[in-house]
């Protein structure tokens, strides 16, 4: 990633760095190797002419968004194809989370999205043998192309409340799917308006008036030849929305529509011909599918903070402002302590829910093989664990995106910073996938249920062992490990709180339901309490583990970043840790002194660190974050793209102001 000329500031900062940035990269990608082959692949593709924009894609209407998107994707399968490229679905290496090309090239979504993410992986993770031999290959080719459709326009996260029937015919041997209300229709599945023509549906699977709940069903929606929809189908494009616009997310509707017995797919539960249903004590596999979704979203929200984070660090050490001292320079804005504070956090968050994600990916595959083989012990654990980890990573990088795209002041707001986009593509995850709310009460009644294990001297899941201990008060401890445990006495005070109003509403009558929705507020805080105390346990125990193989400069920024994310997480949750964890005003005053400190340590590799992301130009697509430093002048390029520069006076001036002007309205 080199230029020819580099912004002065810019080349200063990189000068100043402590640390070999490529080393880092290399640990982000899980070892050098890893780097050299996602170089390898960027080179390859980025240099593909016909992939890139000729006019913005923010100046182009919604349909030409779709439309271009489509274009590049085929493009792209091509071109992967060309040079022998293929993703091996099932078994995918961590590092492959770090392949950006499709960032680069879909700066709002991919049309093919759910046919990577969801399409595939269901088939893989559902299917029979049989029905993997009909479908998989021919989705892992295109022949056929894909999507997911299990949220409709009534439910989301409720899934029991789904509407969409599956009604069997023992007569003819088939399934009548239909949607017998507005509410029932498949709404927001990614590709499937005008891309998919075949779709997994969920269902509420009928047999003679008994439903025996949802069930996946493949169906086909389009012709393969015409593209048409195929009668009794309603599909369509649900319309704009703040980013994706280029996934074509559409909603889908069932009329009477019938599919061959052989379309449910019966990895798990079967249908005979007689109608008979046939439920397999592990079909709680099915939500492997959404539990690596989730993973991968966590990952996903490291990411796009770390693109923010890369721009507006990068800004902020060619912009500068304000003369604070008379007679001397403008200084860098990065020099000022409060955009240090906005901005380190981000990449000491990145680095944190990057290092969950991998562990998170591998806690997944090695429970992957055990549910496999019939071992459901620890999937309530995954389950819990995903769901949490889920709402704290989208919550926090979400936030920490929109700090970036302010510490940018007014040209953060220009849509060729990239920055409301990322912003856009951040927010996003805090609702697909399970609404953030809705997982976090998931996961507060698995720690209820937790709780009650302990007191009955009962062994807990690992990452809850902690809600076991009866540990007694003891003095703050102002270290990494210290304040470890003290957010997990936070989790388990807000926890016992929340279980003793939850009884206390049970005892003065309430309903166990209506009990639980009057303590909904503080069973929320608890979970997200216990997302917090992993999260912090995690990015210590990683990077402990990791310390040893690093060079003594990287793991000195390394650990100063661990300890920032720490004092600055103690900071932002003062109040729980006066309540729960010991804190006194005298440990404040130590924290944020330190805090200071580690600002000014972590300044002179600010730079260095947003680097060793290793974003590509393309992959961030910013005026503002370019390797090269030159803001200004990409502003001013970017500004002459804009149609309305095409001609000194636009033709609305004859139209309307100049009969204004002279008084001629």
């Amino acid at each position: 990633m080199t230029s020819v000329k580099i912004n002065p500031d810019l080349q200063k900062e990189r000068d100043s760095c402590t640390f070999n940035t490529e080393e880092l990269t290399n640990f982000f990608d899980a070892g050098d190797k890893y780097t050299r082959k996602r170089r390898e692949l960027e080179n390859k593709i980025f240099s593909i002419k016909e992939l890139k924009d000729e006019i913005p894609d923010e100046y182009l209407s919604h349909k030409e968004k779709y439309e271009n998107a489509l274009r590049k994707a085929v493009l792209l399968l091509k071109a992967l194809k060309k040079i022998g490229y293929s993703r091996n679905f099932e078994d995918v290496h961590k590092s492959s989370f770090r392949e950006s090309i499709h960032t680069g090239i879909f700066k709002d979504g991919s049309p093919f999205m759910l046919q990577y993410s969801m399409f595939i992986p269901t088939l893989q993770g559902m299917a029979d043998e049989e029905q993997k031999r009909r479908w998989l290959n021919r989705a892992m080719n295109f022949e056929i192309i894909g999507t997911y459709a299990q949220t409709e326009l009534g439910h989301g996260t409720f899934i029991r409340g789904l509407e969409t029937q599956a009604i069997y015919d023992e007569k003819t041997e088939e399934f009548i799917l239909h949607s017998p209300t507005l509410t029932a229709y498949k709404w927001w599945p990614g590709g499937l308006a005008h891309t998919a023509n075949y779709c997994i549906v969920m269902a509420q699977l009928i047999i003679k008036g008994k439903n025996h709940g949802m069930q996946p069903f493949i169906v086909q929606i389009r012709d393969e030849e015409t593209h048409m929809p195929l009668p009794g189908i309603k599909v369509g494009e649900i319309g704009p929305k703040l980013t994706f616009s280029g996934v074509n997310n559409g909603f889908l509707g069932f009329e009477h529509v019938r599919i061959p017995r052989e379309n449910m797919l019966m990895k798990y539960n079967q249908v005979l011909k007689d109608g008979t249903f046939k439920s397999n004590p592990n079909s709680k596999l099915t939500y492997g599918t959404m539990v690596y979704v989730r993973v991968t979203i966590v990952f996903g929200a490291a990411t796009q903070l770390a693109r923010a984070v890369t721009i507006a660090v990068r800004y902020s050490a060619v912009r500068r402002q304000s003369r604070p001292k008379p007679n001397e320079p403008e200084p860098q804005i990065l020099d000022y302590a409060t955009q240090q504070h906005k901005l380190f956090i981000g990449i000491a968050t990145s680095h944190a829910y990057t290092l969950l994600a991998y562990w998170l990916w591998d806690i997944y595959t090695s429970f992957k093989k055990d549910l496999e083989s019939g071992n459901l012990d620890r999937l309530p654990e995954l389950h819990s664990l995903t769901c949490v980890l889920k709402v704290v990573s989208s919550k926090d990088c979400t936030r920490l995106v929109e700090q970036c795209r302010m510490s940018c002041g007014g040209h953060g707001f220009m849509m060729s910073s990239s920055l409301p986009q990322i912003y856009g593509l951040a927010t996003a995850a805090c609702t697909y996938e399970g609404e953030n709310t809705v997982l976090l009460l998931q996961t507060a009644r698995s720690m209820v249920k937790a709780l009650d294990q302990a007191t009955k001297g009962k062994p807990l899941s690992p990452t809850m062992a902690y809600l076991g201990e009866r540990s007694v008060t003891t003095k703050w401890e102002n270290s990494v490990d210290g304040i470890v445990k003290s957010f997990q006495k936070v989790s388990i005070g807000k926890l016992r709180a929340a279980v003793s109003s939850l009884k206390q509403y049970e005892r003065s009558g309430l309903s166990p339901e209506d009990a639980w929705n009057k303590s909904s507020v503080q069973l929320i805080s608890a979970a997200e309490a216990h997302g917090r105390a992993v999260v912090m346990s995690v990015y210590k125990s990683e990077i402990d583990k990791y310390a040893s193989t690093v060079s003594t400069g990287l793991k000195t920024v390394l650990y100063q970043l661990v300890e920032l994310y720490a004092i600055y997480m103690v900071l932002q949750k003062m109040g729980d840790m006066l309540l729960y964890g010991n804190l006194t005003e005298a440990d404040v005053t130590v924290l944020q002194r330190r805090y200071e400190e580690l600002l000014e340590l972590l300044r002179p590799n600010a730079v260095g660190l947003v680097d060793a992301f290793d974003f590509r130009d393309e992959v961030l697509s910013s005026t503002l974050g370019s390797y090269d430093g030159f803001a200004y002048e990409r502003l001013m390029e970017e500004a002459m793209k804009s149609p309305l520069n095409a001609e000194p006076v636009n033709q609305s001036f004859e139209k309307y102001m100049k009969p204004l002007m002279k008084g001629k309205l």
